[in-house]
């Protein structure tokens, strides 16, 4: 039997460390692209933030087809399934 025995917290981990990042999330329904400006228990800030309707290649530099969007947007912690830094 394997038992873990010691759990280290990590306070800049995650989200967290990825603020002030561009980032891309996915989501449930629809890819998101921004920069990281904050996260609560809830949800995350993207500033200068696109909906990404195509990706094109995922080691491309821009996306194939990204809609800017007029304002922030904060989109919910509960229906993201993955993200990561975005080198675009």
């Amino acid at each position: 039997m394997k038992k873990l025995v010691s759990v280290i917290e990590v306070e800049y981990e995650g989200f967290n460390a990825l603020l002030g990042e561009n980032v891309m999330i996915f989501s449930l329904n629809y890819i998101y692209a921004g920069t990281l400006a904050g996260v609560n228990d809830d949800c995350v800030l993207l500033e200068n933030a696109s909906i990404v309707y195509e990706t094109g290649e995922l080691k491309a530099t821009s996306w194939k087809d990204a809609q800017l969007l007029p304002h922030p947007l904060y989109v919910q912690k509960s229906c993201i399934e993955s993200y990561s830094k975005s080198g675009r």
